[in-house]
């Protein structure tokens, strides 16, 4: 993204950016030939002069004033996140639930008097990295007893301040974006290797504070396996962990903060485990009759030691809906990468276990390269393709007046097949009740030796404004279909203010009396993104 671009503030990406008009008209031809009725035009990009944005509750206090935005364009980027039901709000023009100012501090100091100054003004602040998310943890929501909402934007605080080259590791700023945290590793020969789907608009702070999920599919699969110590502001004080490989002293406090989505503090800066420049890859795909096959080998890869890269299974649905199959056949991707030595073993031993499974390999493939980015075949990398655009898809399909919904979940082996057909079931349902068709599709995203954690996708026709209602919907379905069959409300997501019904009942309730107790401790007024993972 260059300097002078500015973030959309109703979807994603930039303004202007996203498919062209003839990639548009491509899906809505597609979506329309599948549920047999021509697409609506799309829906026109709203313009920021034409939105509805509330008249502020309150003012910036004045001690932060000089570091405060009460505009219009940063009050709307600031609204929602990138779930379906906000960028179907923002397409409506409806902002009503925008924080009355946005606080852009440059240093952890300001950071502190931001805290300090909304607790005393009774304001609630909620953190903000790359406002990527999905699940409501960004959006000013429910906050009535407050006198008011700032969003704390940490986009200043976004560089690489230090690199131990011997240990592998780097001390970096919390309001870093993706691809700025990639250009400043390589020059030291470094890579960070975490790569969400919101990897271009996502911040190192916000995976942190959600326990993002990343590249590798297997071994490393949470930002969480990267963390080596932090530094966290609340409102009692800076919390700084120590910078060590490993500990048994006693419960974790980076554990603490992993996953607490801003509600105890604000992470600022956090040492973190970096990698070399991969030099080798070997990569392959595999071709399925049955997703039972395809299923159990991904599982036999997971408990193999074998640890590769890539191991995402695309059900048939899945492969069709991406162009990448007739819908008859589920595809596999596995992939190996290594800056040491060619994985030509591991992947020849990955290749055997596929094909003894089912799987039909083509003769040569998974042979090691030296080359990243230039050993995919055709499926592997239109795959990579429609996964990085997925964000730009689900903008388009919105602005052509259909449902689209994604939700993901880990459960274990022993009860995926139960709990797979279960989820279809309840989720499939309530898209007819909803939306009279619909595609539900799965894809596995990580696989663990215990469990893989499955991803789902719902595309169906909406009903105008009433689509954020069949959405919420089929939410509920699938939210109640995962929690009653053994799956935890979401494996990489978070929790945010959309999967806290869920969450409630998924977290042992000593355990929610004891997060509270932590957050009157570190947060007496409770100022911190009320309303998320638990009620202060």
């Amino acid at each position: 993204m260059s300097d002078d671009a500015r973030r959309s503030f109703w979807g994603w990406g930039v303004e202007g950016g996203g498919l062209d008009d003839d990639t548009v008209s491509m899906v809505r031809d597609a979506l329309g030939h599948r549920f047999g009725a021509a697409a609506p035009a799309p829906v026109e990009a709203p313009r920021l002069d034409s939105v509805r944005l509330p008249t502020p509750r309150c003012s910036p206090p004045a001690s932060i004033a000089s570091i405060a935005d009460v505009s219009a364009a940063e009050r709307a980027g600031h609204t929602y996140g990138k779930a379906f039901r906000d960028v179907v709000r923002g397409l409506a023009g409806d902002f009503d639930a925008a924080p009355d100012f946005v606080a852009h501090p440059r240093t952890e100091a300001d950071v502190a008097k931001v805290l300090e100054a909304c607790e005393g003004a009774r304001v609630a602040v909620i953190p903000y990295g790359g406002g990527s998310s999905v699940v409501g943890g960004v959006e000013a929501r429910g906050l009535g007893r407050w006198a008011g909402a700032c969003s704390l934007d940490l986009g200043h605080l976004d560089r690489v301040v230090e690199v131990d080259p011997v240990s592998r590791a780097a001390r970096i700023q919390a309001g870093v974006l993706g691809p700025s945290l990639a250009a400043q590793l390589r020059p030291h020969g470094l890579a960070f290797r975490h790569y969400p789907q919101s990897f271009e608009f996502s911040s190192l702070g916000g995976w942190i504070a959600t326990r993002a999920g990343g590249h590798y599919a297997t071994l490393f699969t949470h930002v969480d396996d990267f963390v080596e110590s932090m530094r966290v502001v609340t409102p009692r004080g800076i919390v700084e962990t120590r910078r060590l490989p490993g500990s048994g002293a006693g419960p974790s406090p980076d554990r603490l903060f992993l996953g607490s989505e801003g509600t105890l503090g604000v992470i600022t800066e956090a040492w973190m485990r970096v990698q070399q420049r991969p030099r080798w890859r070997a990569a392959f795909t595999a071709r399925f009759e049955t997703f039972a096959a395809g299923v159990r080998a991904v599982r036999e890869l997971a408990q193999s030691g074998l640890h590769p890269t890539n191991c995402r299974l695309l059900d048939a649905t899945e492969a069709r809906l991406n162009a990448l199959a007739d819908g008859t056949e589920h595809l596999l991707f596995v992939a190996f990468e290594s800056a040491d030595h060619a994985p030509a073993e591991a992947s020849a031993r990955a290749v055997a276990i596929v094909r003894e499974a089912g799987g039909v390999v083509r003769d040569g493939a998974g042979r090691p390269k030296e080359s990243v980015e230039g050993d995919r075949d055709d499926a592997a990398g239109s795959w990579r393709d429609m996964f990085l655009k997925g964000p730009y898809l689900r903008d388009a399909i919105a602005r052509l007046g259909y449902v689209v919904e994604t939700f993901e979940t880990a459960v274990t082996w022993d009860r995926f097949d139960a709990f797979h057909a279960g989820v279809l079931e309840s989720v499939r349902a309530a898209v007819r009740a909803e939306c009279g068709d619909g595609e539900v599709s799965c894809r596995f995203t990580h696989a663990y030796p215990d469990g893989p954690a499955p991803y789902f996708t719902v595309i169906a026709p909406g009903r105008g404004a009433a689509r954020v209602a069949q959405w919420d919907v089929i939410k509920a379905a699938a939210g109640e279909a995962i929690v009653r069959l053994g799956g935890t409300i979401t494996h990489h997501h978070a929790v945010g203010r959309d999967h806290r019904p869920w969450y409630d009942r998924e977290r042992p309730p000593l355990f929610g009396e004891s997060l509270r107790a932590v957050k009157r401790v570190m947060d007496p007024a409770g100022v911190l993104n009320p309303g998320v993972l638990f009620d202060a």
